[in-house]
């Protein structure tokens, strides 16, 4: 069984009070690893080397010379990827993956793209008159933030944490990483992959623990932290903007969501199915870009949810690690509680259950774990439970509309407004319905389509700020302006 330690200053250390925690298997519910749960002591010494580290020699460091480092930690992710995968990335298709290298090239990229993207990136200059004809110059310099708090989720462990990680580290921050509890092992796994790359000790590092009262709020009250990323719950984010609000430090925050799947009768059927498939299954629906709610034009009604019950059906439950699976279990037992709740909810509320609704019958050995199956309604009221509630599990409301102005206003008539995709081929339609959706993320005839050069946020409750290419830099750094009479 896997001990698992914080890794502060280039070490990896227990905590000094001794209190761990299990690290458990969501497909069997067995304990598989033992963390040890960081105390202020743990934290404040974290903050600390990242503090240290930025006087170092990482914060000596030319831009170009951070660059070959992180294109290092980059090769280091792809050469022990198989690790990461056996640290449990909860619901994938870990065969699958592993199988195919454009899978995990999102990992490596966080380092490299943005690494590179600095090296590339002109600072701005104005000259201006004065009063004695001499003139002025003004130019921007910019100079990493300090010391960021990285709060990384469960769902996607590895691809979010580097996500933050990877920019940061590039405009010459230090970080601290407090992941997630489900996920502990994977940071831990990067703190390997960063020591064999030359990562300065601390520059990178983790601790482990819990929000309230653990990990997570010690960081997020330390009075030496410059700046926080955070990626989950609205109501969590709203409680870190609250402790960041002390001090006046920066949050950059992608919150939850409830995104809506808006499909036109003259959509392209087969790539509206098996986009929507993917949008409200993949990962087990534990994807904050997941479209919960999906709107279908009514002449294709009838078909579209025939079909989509039909991929749905067909999805093979199974192990992460089982190259015939494509749908894993949820990630904890506290969700396996929470999700079935809310398909219970769904049939009290008068639903119609296309398919799914339960928990899986599974084998003995697998019995213990967070299964539920793939779930498909129609028929609710739009202000239900189940149509205005972030789930974050693989289910889906499907209701028809009849115009283009109703679809527009169902999928903006939630105070969330994150992500939402589009399925029509009238070109001219795409624009329009994109233009007037009110989230940060509008996909047209695709899902999860990403380029790690554009805006990733949310709109409404669903966060504040962007990060990806030049919007990752604005963040991360401080812009100085520097004025030179001539």
């Amino acid at each position: 069984m896997k001990e698992i330690k914080h890794f502060i200053s280039g070490a990896f250390v227990g905590s000094a009070s001794g209190k761990l925690f299990d690290n458990v298997s969501p497909a069997n519910g067995q304990v598989i690893g033992r963390v040890h749960e960081a105390g202020r002591a743990e934290v404040d010494a974290a903050v600390r080397a990242a503090r240290a580290a930025l006087k170092g020699p990482w914060g000596k460091m030319t831009v170009a010379e951070r660059a070959e480092i992180l294109h290092r930690v980059a090769d280091g992710i792809t050469a022990r990827f198989g690790e990461f995968l056996e640290a449990r990335m909860p619901g994938h298709r870990q065969a699958e993956v592993a199988g195919q290298p454009h899978r995990h090239s999102a990992r490596r990229a966080n380092f490299k793209v943005f690494a590179d993207l600095l090296k590339n990136v002109a600072n701005e200059a104005f000259e201006m008159a004065t009063p004695d004809g001499a003139g002025a110059l003004n130019y921007g310099v910019r100079r990493p933030k300090g010391v960021i708090g990285v709060i990384s989720p469960w769902n996607l462990p590895l691809l979010l944490m580097t996500w933050k990680v990877g920019p940061a580290l590039a405009c010459g921050n230090c970080v601290v990483v407090k992941p997630s509890e489900e996920t502990p092992l994977t940071a831990t796994l990067l703190g390997e992959v960063m020591q064999a790359a030359g990562v300065p000790a601390g520059v990178y590092n983790v601790v482990h623990g819990f929000g309230g009262d653990s990990a997570g709020a010690f960081l997020t009250e330390h009075p030496d932290v410059d700046a926080y990323t955070f990626t989950g719950e609205t109501g969590t984010g709203e409680t870190i903007m609250r402790a960041a609000a002390k001090g006046v430090r920066q949050v950059s925050l992608e919150l939850g969501g409830k995104n809506a799947g808006i499909v036109f009768a003259d959509c392209d059927m087969d790539k509206a199915i098996e986009g929507t498939l993917r949008s409200a299954f993949a990962n087990c629906g534990q994807v904050c870009l997941g479209t919960e709610r999906v709107y279908v034009e009514r002449p294709i009604f009838d078909a579209f949810v025939a079909r989509l019950k039909a991929g749905a059906e067909a999805l093979k439950i199974g192990e992460p690690n089982d190259p015939e699976a494509n749908f894993g279990p949820l990630i904890s037992h506290k969700p396996r509680e929470k999700v079935p709740s809310y398909y219970q909810q769904a049939v009290d509320d008068g639903a119609t259950v296309v398919t799914g609704g339960g928990v899986p019958e599974m084998p003995a050995h697998l019995a213990g774990g967070a299964w539920v199956q793939p779930t498909i309604w129609t028929g609710l009221a739009d202000d239900s439970a189940v149509v205005t509630e972030e789930i974050f599990g693989p289910c889906c409301h499907i209701r028809p509309f009849d115009s283009e102005e109703e679809a527009i206003e169902l999928a903006n008539s939630l105070p969330y407004g994150l992500a939402s995709a589009i399925w029509t081929e009238n070109a001219s339609r795409a624009h329009r319905v994109a233009g007037q959706i009110e989230a940060g993320i509008v996909w047209v005839n695709s899902w999860f389509l990403r380029d790690l050069r554009t805006a990733f946020g949310g709109s409404k409750q669903s966060g504040i700020g962007r990060e990806g290419g030049v919007h990752s830099l604005e963040f991360y750094t401080e812009l100085k302006n520097i004025c030179v009479k001539l």
